[in-house]
């Protein structure tokens, strides 16, 4: 059985003080559960004091991007080795980043590249348009980008997929429990086609997507679903600890 697994992207929010408070109100809770991964993403600057606050924690820390580079003049970046001195993951190719920074599939590629050389665990993020899935062409992009990504990548021990459809994010219009399980086997069975059965049945894929504590059951009981990338959600305590809660319940009652 695939370890479920809910991972918090806190994206452009919360200053260091803020980052705190919110995981001094989870923590304890949170720790209760040992049937499901958890691992929250702040930003940047809070990433230090929170591993501080973490330490001896069995909630992982992730980070929500990092350049491909390992240093250099870069400003303004973070590299995949300042990141792995605080993280365990790191969110790469979310759709805010393909669509307000032009994050290529080739650039995503390379991000995915050095994450891992860095021991990092990358969570990557594929999903289509609202016009592409109108299209019928979800499954035609998510193998497109699930390619991309993984161009020349031999070993992806420790790769989570997060499918994310665009149209979903942010909007308060999720996938169905149903039209996401069906993506996510689909992406599924795309690895296995490159990495082979075993491989793709261990990885674990979550969905995102608008996903909060009244919707989080029907997603959990598909199952393909592994877990979940949590947005919004994931900036109160009691909606993240509320996912977290359902998803060790319904998981382990199968």
């Amino acid at each position: 059985m695939r370890m479920p697994f809910i991972a918090g992207n806190w994206k452009m929010n919360t200053t260091v003080r803020e980052a705190l408070e919110l995981v001094r109100a989870m923590k304890g809770e949170l720790e209760k559960v040992t049937s499901v991964e958890t691992a929250i993403c702040p930003p940047f600057v809070s990433l230090a004091p929170v591993k501080e606050l973490l330490a001896g924690s069995t909630i992982k820390l992730g980070a929500q991007n990092l350049f491909f580079a390992k240093k250099g003049a870069y400003t303004g970046e973070i590299s995949p080795v300042m990141v792995a001195d605080l993280c365990e993951y790191v969110i790469i190719g979310h759709s805010e980043r393909r669509q307000y920074f032009d994050e290529t599939g080739d650039v995503v590629n390379k991000k995915i590249v050095a994450a891992l050389e860095a021991g990092l665990k990358p969570i990557l993020c594929i999903g289509e348009r609202l016009e592409e899935n109108e299209a019928g062409k979800t499954e035609e992009v998510v193998s497109e980008q699930l390619s991309a990504a993984l161009a020349g990548v031999e070993d992806i021990d420790g790769l989570t997929v997060a499918y994310e459809p665009v149209w979903a994010i942010g909007t308060g219009k999720p996938a169905t429990g149903e039209q996401a399980n069906g993506t996510i086997a689909f992406i599924r069975q795309n690895v296995a086609k490159t990495y082979g059965e075993k491989i793709a049945q261990e990885m674990r894929i979550l969905y995102g997507g608008s996903v909060n504590s009244a919707n989080a059951a029907e997603f959990m009981q598909q199952p393909e679903i592994d877990g979940a990338l949590v947005g919004g959600a994931s900036l109160k305590a009691n909606e993240f600890l509320s996912i977290v809660n359902q998803t060790s319940v319904i998981k382990y009652r199968k």
